[in-house]
């Protein structure tokens, strides 16, 4: 299973903060022997920031730690401060946002996402992508397809993870700048690709499904290790990336209703094959 930098050190902020908690020691104590804000130590303990070694040193020396388990510790460390992401190049126009997610992605164990209104990056074909970027006039669109694209990779590693979507019934018929037959074909037969392979689960909600209301747009990703499990929450401003465990119990409830009330596999691969005869009928018509 892919290993990166990011989740190298997500796992190692979850240690330190395993812990630190183990000899009931606050942030706000750890950071004042370390001569810095409580703030820094939580990013420390969530993974949005690296660590120096010294200072791993010195936070495992005040929690007790010693011998086998605290080389361990600075093997982690040395491991998540030896390499950088590369998001040079093409690379660049990630958002800096959306980097930890594509990060994590192929060290997860399961990924459950939802989609209302739109096909998920990882299920979009490359004219469905093109349409999309074009329509909303962005100026790089060979940079996206091809960073769109790298994402797919997930889907062939040796290991990859258990990837489940829900897709909306509103998704299949909204085609990006409107009506578009031939893009929405292309997208669909994509899609039925991609569901007949190992480990990509496919279920479409429809319009009829007995539902009060559906949320917004997320996804919940798992980890094989002790990188702590989380929910992602994309947004016009940006995306937000919740772990807490409360939260993070709401967002798998909502994944229950949302596929209790969605179509099986087989169900949902013949809602396809007759959506694409749909769109087929259209452009001959």
């Amino acid at each position: 299973m892919a290993s990166t930098v990011t989740s190298r050190r997500k796992q190692l902020g979850n240690e330190l903060r395993h812990a630190r908690t183990a000899v009931k020691l606050t942030q706000q104590q750890v950071a004042a022997v370390l001569g810095c804000t409580q703030g820094k130590i939580n990013k420390i303990e969530s993974g949005a920031v690296g660590v120096k070694l010294g200072d791993v040193r010195t936070m495992l020396d005040t929690f007790g730690i010693g011998g086998d388990e605290a080389e361990t510790l600075l093997d982690l460390a040395r491991a998540a401060a030896g390499q950088r992401g590369n998001w040079s190049g093409y690379r660049a126009v990630v958002p800096h946002w959306f980097r930890t997610f594509t990060d994590l992605e192929p060290a997860a164990a399961e990924i459950m996402t939802w989609h209302g209104e739109r096909i998920p990056g990882p299920l979009q074909s490359e004219h469905y992508m093109l349409k999309q970027f074009s329509e909303a006039g962005v100026t790089d669109v060979t940079a996206l397809v091809r960073n769109r694209l790298d994402r797919k990779a997930v889907f062939d590693q040796q290991q990859p993870p258990y990837y489940r979507f829900i897709v909306s019934e509103s998704a299949l018929r909204r085609a990006p700048g409107g009506r578009a037959p031939a893009v929405m074909l292309d997208q669909v037969e994509h899609l039925m690709t991609l569901a007949a392979r190992e480990r990509i689960y496919v279920h479409v909600l429809p319009f009829e499904a007995r539902l009060a209301s559906v949320p917004n747009d997320f996804t919940i990703m798992r980890f094989p290790d002790r990188t702590r499990d989380f929910v992602y929450i994309e947004h016009s401003a940006g995306g937000l990336y919740l772990d807490d465990v409360k939260d993070f119990q709401l967002f798998v409830d909502a994944w229950d209703r949302l596929r209790g009330a969605a179509l099986e596999q087989h169900e949902s691969r013949q809602f396809l094959k007759e959506l694409a005869e749909h769109y087929r009928e259209a452009m001959r018509g």
